[in-house]
């Protein structure tokens, strides 16, 4: 049996419009290949977020997996992304699988697939599953639901984190916080966690709406004006935001100051090494602030730059010692966890952050841009109708009358000047687009780079 279309794992798992590539047909032939590779008597842990029938194609893929013999956990709710890696981890099971499509616009769904450490399936692994995609017939005996095991996988989770983090010095403290949940399925997990503390707790558009009220449920800044028109009217403390399936993040400061996930990630990185006291380096991909640079200086540990992708980062982790890893999207991991990221989590080490500190989080970034220096960071998504090949492109001498210092082509192009401005061109992973960034210590220049980076790539 062949695919019914191309199917194609990106930066992280295979997503596509339902209906169109996302049918039941390839969800089937997606989980027969991962079946093909794990082999019967192994044991897996399978979850959905909120999409539109993401519940259906959990149980479609969960029958094909018991079809192969493999034991299979299915979650009995939408749960975040890393609810999934913590259970494979924890449970010490074979693999995990997610049902989808993260991010992407409601019309998406997707098959992401943890490994038994709980990181992400690197290219050597959906590699192998790309290769035995129709090898061998969808095994379609199956005998009745009841044969697969549904449970309730958010306790274990919200115990863990509720140890994790000091719960008793937060519970004490009266900050508020308003979590922006985008109707995904971090819900509203987070007070599950904080249950019995005195954190004053609020939360916008955690019900289902699959339809995301049209957008994807992305936490970028043009995505969330309830919550920083909300910070900027009341009187809290830190605002958060999570994507559909909670595995990123992104927060709002007191006045409705956006933060962008490049900042929370240096934050994390001065909360664990300073305040907990952790040990290790941090990782960055190539299209991270130059502030976590800064930070690492001073921090003194090593700074380790990937591609893009948290796949790469959850590869580090695992070898080497790291207190923090994030991507420029809002995916952050730390250590003692899972080698994954998890927006809850890093939510939550913020709030932690402020009751060490006892400062509210518009405070404690103004200090640490006071001492690692300001950055404006943009991106710019480019649709194009037409291939284009970045790599052919000549590059100039200097940039917008800054000098040319470096170019780094691991992933795209990343073009560095002397006044440590930055202009990078990748192609995404998931979507048919590029992606152009641009960091600066101007917004003016910042928004003149991304002009040029579209310039230049539809010249």
């Amino acid at each position: 049996m062949q695919p019914e279309t191309k199917i194609k794992f990106g930066t992280d798992g295979w997503r596509a419009v339902i209906g169109e590539d996302y049918t039941f047909a390839n969800v089937k032939i997606v989980s027969q290949a991962t079946s093909d590779l794990l082999g019967p008597g192994k044991k897996i842990a399978v979850g959905y977020d909120t999409r539109f029938m993401s519940d259906i194609f959990a149980e479609v893929a969960s029958r094909v997996f018991k079809n192969n013999g493999i034991d299979v956990i299915l979650s009995d709710k939408p749960v975040p992304t890393p609810v999934v890696s913590f259970t494979v981890k924890s449970r010490r099971l074979d693999a995990g699988i997610m049902i989808t499509a993260s991010h992407n616009p409601p019309q998406y769904n997707g098959f992401k697939i943890k490994t038994s450490s709980g990181g992400a399936a690197g290219p050597e692994i959906t590699g192998k599953v790309e290769e035995l995609l129709g090898k061998t017939p969808v095994k379609e005996n199956y005998e009745g639901r009841a044969q697969i095991t549904e449970e309730d996988l958010i306790g274990d989770y919200a115990k863990f984190i509720r140890g994790y983090i000091d719960f008793p010095r937060i519970r004490k403290k009266v900050f508020r916080v308003l979590v922006d949940a985008m109707h995904g399925s971090g819900d509203s997990y987070i007070a599950t966690i904080l249950k019995g503390s005195k954190i004053k707790l609020e939360f916008i558009r955690n019900t289902i709406n699959p339809y995301f009220e049209g957008k994807g449920p992305e936490p970028v800044e043009q995505n969330l004006a309830q919550l920083k028109q909300r910070l900027k009217k009341e009187r809290f403390d830190l605002g958060i935001a999570l994507d559909g399936d909670a595995d990123r993040i992104a927060a709002v400061a007191p006045g409705g100051v956006f933060i962008h996930p490049q900042k929370i990630l240096g934050l994390l990185a001065l909360h664990l090494s300073q305040d907990k006291k952790y040990k290790g380096g941090v990782v960055k991909t190539v299209v991270g602030s130059t502030m976590i640079d800064h930070i690492a200086k001073f921090l003194n540990v090593e700074l380790y730059e990937t591609p893009v992708g948290f796949k790469y980062i959850s590869g580090l982790m695992e070898t080497k010692d790291i207190i923090a890893g994030g991507e420029e999207a809002g995916g952050m991991g730390v250590k003692g966890y899972i080698p994954e990221r998890d927006g809850i989590m890093a939510g939550l080490l913020l709030l932690e952050m402020m009751v060490y500190r006892n400062k509210n989080i518009l405070k404690i970034l103004n200090e640490a841009e006071k001492q690692f220096g300001r950055y404006y960071y943009l991106r710019e998504d480019l649709h194009l109708n037409k291939q284009v090949d970045l790599a052919s492109k000549d590059l100039p001498e200097e940039l917008l009358g800054k000098k040319i210092t470096q170019v780094k082509r691991e992933d795209g192009i990343k073009v560095i000047c002397e006044d440590e401005s930055w202009l990078v061109l990748r192609a995404s992973g998931t979507e048919p687009i590029i992606r152009i960034y641009s960091e600066s210590k101007s917004l003016i220049r910042s928004r003149k780079l991304i002009e040029y980076g579209k310039n230049f790539v539809n010249g």
